[in-house]
């Protein structure tokens, strides 16, 4: 889905100069971004800083992403990672949050063998645990080791060595 930059330039290039006018578009959208809604006309300050960003390119709008997210010290997330963030510790607090920060709160589970008697056991327990088919589930016990889930919490990841050490799987918390 992610298209490179060189790609989105040439295709803002392409839109913009298949317009009528830059200038007549410009004039449209704001307007209708001013007609859209009456809380952006509340905030001039945020208006004069919306209408600045919606006027630069696409490579500079993705330098101001990294700069701010540099300046706010705000962590690359992947996508598809969690559905909220945890909040950034406040400055007063930064000396109290260093010994937290260092303390690890999620782990990966891995998969590094299996007796050969509970097999089938072991194959139906990754099954239900990661959501595969059954023949998925073979593949991956049979290509142990593997690794079974990341940024697991220390609970879950604890429940499951202890569900696949009962079925006479050798499993690791990392």
């Amino acid at each position: 889905m992610a298209m490179s930059c060189r790609y989105a330039a040439r295709s803002c290039a392409r839109q913009l100069r298949a317009a009528p006018s830059a200038q007549t578009m410009r004039v449209a959208v704001s307007s209708r971004r001013w007609n859209s809604t009456e809380a952006a006309a509340t905030n001039p300050k945020i208006n004069t800083i919306v209408d600045q960003i919606s006027q630069l390119t696409l490579l500079e709008t993705a330098d101001l992403v990294s700069t701010l997210k540099t300046k706010l010290n705000i962590p690359d997330l992947p996508v598809g990672g969690f559905a909220a963030a945890p909040a950034a510790a406040p400055v007063e607090e930064a000396e109290e949050a260093a010994p937290a920060a260092q303390e690890k709160h999620l782990f990966t589970v891995k998969l590094q063998g299996f007796e050969t008697a509970s097999k089938a056991k072991v194959i139906k327990e990754v099954k239900s645990l990661l959501g595969l088919s059954l023949v998925d589930s073979k593949k991956f016990v049979e290509s142990a080791p593997k690794l079974m889930k990341e940024n697991v919490t220390k609970e879950d990841a604890e429940k499951m060595i202890a569900t696949m050490k009962e079925l006479g799987a050798t499993v690791v918390m990392e």
